[in-house]
């Protein structure tokens, strides 16, 4: 558990980390054009490798893949401090994320190894602890760095804690044997979801684009639905399929992962856009604007030590309802509230946020593993990893489209003000004599963006709720 532990501060503390790093790595590497590849490099490589080492674990032991992950995510943070240009920066992201794809699934199928069903909440919940304190400390650590020592060390951390996990591991784990199967590695199904996810990612990231190129769009959407009825016909037909698509039906573990795709859909759009919010509309300092999104984490991790004891007396739907009803109630304001509403709104929506979250969430990887068979227990850890990170990914390049269309139309109907104000603006930059000029327009342009941001969201939570009343499970799952 102390690996585990260990392994999961190291790789959720590197997406946090990074958001304090990455001015500073741009400006050093000259690279402001390619930012944006530094956080969708690592995420693409960890989309794609997740499904693959779910199914591997399953048939090789969890042990020998989850080694291969963190020295690959170990010797991928080593060169990422050693890159002296961004191409080099952001092709060792990429190999960071490959083995990010091993740690983050199999950390939970472990935990579903080593502990019975009554205790895995609790253990869950300590992970939790580990995720909650990895976002708190993520920016401290940040800015730490940068002021101490340089760049380089953000990367460097993680090589002795990587380390560190591995000797653990190697010495310590002692997993049940795990028999070799004989099937053919289903190669064509790895190759077909492969693409169909890297193709997926990239449309998503052209979708939150400033200007889009709907003939590239389009073009990528053919591709995305021939790519995936490649997929779903091979994997019909594999002897030992990658993803098995038996496991969706059963509609209770479909519902788990459709439910936490959709919540962690959500959840970047509130830390994205709040941050944004404040420092644009209410004038925060970048770091006090930041903290809008802090007790989400706290009450994340409390919040998760009480699934134990509500799995045992109700069955999922009647936790999820009521909780997804009461964060919604909570996110309805955000579609109308004006530049005057105060400021606290935001810090009890993230509370909100995180209490609901931490125990759904938990429960949905909870009955995810329980309602599949110990063979195909990795691979539904890693389906579940997976759904979150393409809610998020979806949900990135959606509300960036949401956002953008409405920062577009009003700078078509106002004529006075351009993109370049309004990223100034935004950015807070707010001392040029056209932004003081145009600045009720820009404020109103950028609040009427941040209501139909929320406006989606809130289409996202009915979709949830609909899901979620349409489980016909009403006995508790033992």
């Amino acid at each position: 558990m102390i690996a585990v532990l260990i392994a999961t501060f190291m790789t959720s503390v590197e997406t946090t980390i990074i958001t304090t790093a990455l001015p500073t790595i741009v400006s050093h590497l000259n690279g402001l054009s390619f930012q944006s590849w530094v956080f969708a490099t690592y995420l693409l490589t960890t989309a794609l490798s997740t499904p693959i080492y779910g199914k591997l674990s399953d048939r090789w032991g969890r042990k020998p893949v989850f080694m291969t992950g963190l020295l690959i995510f170990s010797i991928g943070s080593l060169l990422c401090g050693l890159a002296n240009n961004i191409i080099l920066l952001i092709l060792f992201r990429g190999l960071q994320g490959i083995g990010a794809g091993a740690i983050m699934p199999i950390t939970f199928t472990i935990i579903a190894d080593l502990f019975d069903y009554e205790r895995r909440s609790t253990m869950l919940a300590l992970n939790n602890t580990a995720w909650g304190i990895s976002a708190l400390l993520g920016p401290l650590l940040g800015g730490y760095i940068v002021e101490t020592l340089s760049w380089h060390w953000f990367f460097f951390i993680n090589v002795p804690l990587g380390l560190l996990v591995f000797l653990i591991v190697f010495f310590k784990y002692n997993e049940k044997s795990h028999r070799v199967e004989k099937h053919k590695i289903d190669y064509k199904g790895i190759l077909f979801l492969s693409s169909f996810l890297l193709i997926l990612l990239i449309t998503l990231q052209n979708l939150g684009n400033f200007k889009i190129n709907l003939f590239l769009i389009t073009c990528l959407i053919l591709l995305i639905v021939i790519l995936g009825i490649l997929f779903y016909k091979t994997e019909k037909n594999a002897s030992d399929p990658i993803i098995p698509l038996e496991l969706f039906r059963n509609e209770v573990f479909s519902i788990q992962i459709s439910t936490a795709l959709l919540l962690s859909a959500i959840q970047i759009g509130f830390q994205t856009y709040f941050p944004m919010w404040l420092q644009a509309i209410y004038k925060s300092s970048a770091s006090l604007a930041g903290l809008a999104v802090t007790p989400s984490p706290i009450f994340w991790l409390i919040s998760s030590f009480f699934v134990g004891t509500l799995v045992k007396k109700w069955p999922p739907k009647k936790m999820s309802l009521p909780l997804i009803l009461l964060m919604s109630i909570f996110y309805l304001p955000l579609t109308i509230i004006s530049s005057s509403f105060p400021q606290l709104i935001f810090y009890i929506i993230s509370a909100i946020t995180g209490i609901t979250l931490g125990i759904i969430i938990t429960i949905n990887t909870l009955v995810s593993q329980r309602v599949v068979t110990d063979s195909n227990l990795g691979t539904a850890s890693a389906m579940l990893t997976l759904g979150r990170t393409l809610g998020q990914t979806i949900a990135t390049g959606i509300l960036g489209l949401t956002f953008n269309l409405t920062l577009n139309s009003g700078i078509q109907s106002h004529g006075k003000i351009n993109s370049s104000m309004i990223n100034n603006y935004i950015g807070g930059i707010q001392t040029t004599t056209d932004i003081k000029h145009y600045e009720s327009i820009l404020r109103q342009t950028v609040l009427s963006g941040m209501h139909n941001v929320f406006i989606v969201v809130m289409l996202i939570f009915t979709i949830a709720l609909i899901i979620n009343i349409m489980d016909k499970n009403n006995s508790i799952i033992h």
